[in-house]
């Protein structure tokens, strides 16, 4: 098979980003077929990359703003079998592409999605931040599995699917995912979520599977690791959920997030509690940031769901 990797990029200020995520494809063991950089709106940025990257083809969106647009982009435009997406702020492991394509040796499968470690702009971790809430940062969280295993939808920045699903499906809905407005970034997703379930539901028998051997490195800015920055994500995801589970129905849509919710979470709280009793203070908040985010994440919800009745 044939590998198109896609990168969707939007700003001149991720220029050094964007530099090291194409030096992470050209340093993969096995090669992609093609690259394809995805540019949003920005004629300044799509000239400056045209001329950076003659290697690589360099094209405009040519759908609404955002990252939907961006993708349904590179999967019209891309030649390959398979076309794989990476964050423009993301670094592969030199066997990523390798993993990915190795995942699709399933016939029945149609997406593949790798594991995604968060690089902390500070360093470290920030101690009060709870391995559970790590999607927060676009990265895997606990709840994930940790072996090779069949999952609901994959993460869209470290992900994979077979061309011909996407172009089927109709590419991903617009309106969910994250856009930019000017210099505001709405901190929304689940685009990937809600492909991956409207996929599943128009192709019964159709497989997406979770690869953790196919590794990223996602940068996380000092941002992105404060605590107002993780509500705000919280809440978002909660307005994202309500927008899809419109399109797809409460059943699949909030499948994983149950199970979530009334598992993972609660058992979360109470490691960290009992971190506490063996003297790290750091569980106690990250304790308190799981309630905090799943009662964030619940209130964007619910009123996004009033919006949509309205």
């Amino acid at each position: 098979m044939r590998t198109s990797v896609v990168i969707c990029v939007y700003t001149e200020e991720r220029w050094e980003d964007i530099r090291q995520a194409v030096e992470s494809i050209g340093e993969q063991r096995r090669q992609p077929y093609e690259l394809l950089l995805v540019v949003d709106h920005n004629p300044d940025l799509h000239v400056k990359l045209k001329r950076a990257y003659p290697q690589a083809i360099v094209v405009e969106n040519r759908h609404e703003q955002g990252l939907s647009g961006g993708k349904n982009t590179g999967a019209e435009l891309a030649t390959g079998d398979i076309v794989a997406y990476l964050d423009d702020d993301a670094v592969a492991d030199p066997g990523w592409l390798e993993a990915l394509e190795e995942g699709f040796q399933d016939p029945a499968v149609v997406g593949v999605g790798g594991r995604t470690d968060p690089l902390w702009a500070s360093g470290r971790r920030p101690k009060w931040f709870p391995h559970e809430f790590d999607w927060t940062v676009g990265c895997t969280y606990r709840g994930i599995p940790p072996v090779k295993a069949p999952i609901r939808n994959v993460m869209g920045g470290n992900a994979a699917f077979l061309r011909t699903a996407v172009l089927e499906m109709g590419g991903f809905r617009t309106g969910i995912g994250r856009s930019v407005q000017g210099r505001k970034s709405r901190p929304l997703g689940c685009e990937e979520t809600e492909f991956c379930i409207r996929l599943a539901q128009r192709k019964p028998g159709a497989i997406m599977i979770y690869q953790p051997a196919a590794l990223i490195g996602h940068k996380v800015s000092r941002v992105r690791e404060r605590f107002a920055y993780f509500r705000s994500r919280c809440f978002a995801e909660g307005l994202s959920k309500a927008t899809v589970t419109q399109f797809v129905g409460t059943e699949d849509g909030l499948s994983s997030e149950r199970a979530h919710a009334m598992k993972t979470l609660p058992l979360g709280v109470l490691r960290n509690l009992g971190e506490v009793a063996k003297g790290d203070a750091g569980g106690l908040g990250r304790a308190f940031a799981i309630v905090i985010g799943l009662a964030w994440t619940t209130w964007g919800y619910v009123l996004g769901r009033w919006r949509v009745r309205s």
